[in-house]
Parts: C-alpha cells; sequence; structure tokens
C-alpha cells in the first residue's frame, strides 16, 4: 500500500527514538532530521548509544519506541533491505566485504543489490567507475581478503555508493588508520557529499578531524541526544565538554 509523504519532510528524520535491550537504554528518545546535501557528524564518548542510533536509522535495529521516515515515508520496523531500497546505505565498524570475491565484484554485488533500478551519475555507474572514484581501480582483480585494512573500509564504502544512495550512514570509516589516512578517509567523504550531493552521516572518533570537515554535529552521551550544532558552538558546549572530561573538545576547540 502506498503510504502518503509529508510536506517538506527531511531526507531522514528520527522522532523521539529509543532503542532498549533488555533494561538496557541505549537509546534514549532521540530526535533529530537529516536534509538533502547535508554533511553531519555524530560524535559521544565510548556506550554513548552511537552505533546503536545508526543500527535505527538503518533498519538493523528498530526502535523500541518512536518513528523513523524516509523522505517524510514512515519506516519503523521496516527491515534493512527496505532501508536500502529507499536510498539508504551505510559501513560498518568492522568492514563487511567478501574476502573470496574480487574488489570488483564486491563492488557489482552492490550495484545487482540495488537492481540498478535509480538513476546513477556517470561516475558511479558500474564497478570500475566506483573504483576509480574510491581510488581502488588498480585493485579490481584482488581478493578483497588481499588488500590492506584501510583498503578494506574504502570498499564498503564503494559497495555502499554501488547501491545508488540518497543517504550515507558512515560508522566509524577512520578506525585504525594512520593520521594521513584519517585526513585522506575525510576529504573522500566530503568529496562525495560535494560531487553527488549525498545526505552523510558520519560516526567517528577522531573527533578532531570530524569537525573540520562537517557542518552540524549531534553529540550522544548514555544513549541521549546532547547537543545538536555546528561544529563551532558544539566545542564551546558545558555538557559536551564534561561528557568529554575536556580534553577533546580543548584540543578540538584550538
Amino acid at each position: 500500500m502506498h503510504k502518503p509523504r509529508e510536506k517538506g519532510a527531511a531526507l531522514l528524520e528520527a522522532r523521539a527514538v529509543t532503542v532498549r535491550f533488555g533494561g538496557l537504554t541505549a537509546v534514549d528518545e532521540v530526535s533529530a532530521r537529516f536534509g538533502a546535501g547535508e554533511l553531519v557528524g555524530i560524535i559521544g564518548p565510548n556506550g554513548a548509544g552511537k552505533t546503536t542510533f545508526f543500527n535505527a536509522l538503518s533498519g538493523v535495529a528498530p526502535p523500541t519506541s518512536g518513528d523513523l521516515l524516509v523522505e517524510g515515508v514512515k519506516m519503523t520496523g521496516a527491515r534493512p533491505d527496505r532501508f536500502a531500497r529507499c536510498g539508504v546505505a551505510r559501513t560498518f565498524q568492522t568492514p563487511r566485504v567478501f574476502a573470496g570475491l574480487s574488489v570488483a565484484d564486491n563492488v557489482d554485488f552492490g550495484l545487482q543489490f540495488a537492481g540498478r533500478k535509480r538513476e546513477a551519475p556517470p561516475l558511479l555507474r558500474d564497478a570500475q567507475a566506483i573504483l576509480q572514484v574510491i581510488g581502488l581501480a588498480g585493485q579490481a582483480g584482488l581478493p578483497a581478503a588481499a588488500i590492506t585494512p584501510s583498503q578494506q573500509r574504502l570498499l564498503e564504502i564503494g559497495m555502499a555508493l554501488a547501491t545508488r544512495p540518497k543517504l550515507l550512514l558512515l560508522d566509524e570509516v577512520a578506525a585504525g588508520l594512520t593520521e594521513s589516512e584519517v585526513d585522506d578517509m575525510a576529504r573522500l567523504i566530503r568529496g562525495l557529499r560535494d560531487e553527488f550531493g549525498l545526505t552523510v552521516i558520519w560516526i567517528e572518533h577522531a573527533v578532531t578531524t570530524l569537525m573540520r570537515y562537517v557542518e552540524r554535529v549531534l553529540v550522544l552521551h548514555q544513549g541521549r541526544k546532547i547537543a545538536d550544532a555546528p561544529p563551532q558552538e558544539v566545542v564551546r558546549n558545558a555538557e559536551v565538554i564534561e561528557a568529554y572530561l575536556g580534553d577533546e573538545m580543548a584540543e578540538v576547540a584550538q
């Protein structure tokens, strides 16, 4: 049955989303709107609920209460494949690639998964073009198991791009990378948003780097949203400084 779209709807919206596991509340009534073309960071101390919130936004962990809407259509409780068909793609903290398949075949899997039904810009039209965009064209024929962990992170982004998304959820894609690799990754993410008009929501522990590239930051602490503002405001937010014990925020504010 066709579901009506709300007028003036955000590309993705969470309304008082709560996720509980038994007696543990991992996400506590978090609301957020993400518009077309936004580059938004999500930060928070360990255990803040960031990945659980991502899991809710992508259908991996259905909310215990609250609502999720994609372009104004209610998606609460929908499976991950339905979110993907609506243009929501994501990566995971640990890259989920098919180790025995070639790099190119991994990306082609994403293309097949999307059904090739959505229009794609020329730079995302096929596996080789996508590998060129993410800098892995030279590794196309290698098994995914044979490339480095940082390249596997890039490959997972390529697989997500292959589904021709409108919105890209990136979960700690800079984890385990060197300082220069983190900067390269951040530039790639910003470039993907600029080149393809994607909405990007990016969880990252490399707070200093993330703050330089995003335009808005959500801060989660103990499952609650404690800030949602431009980076220059977030670093001066007293509740955020307390949550991070001041150290990391002081570094970012310099």
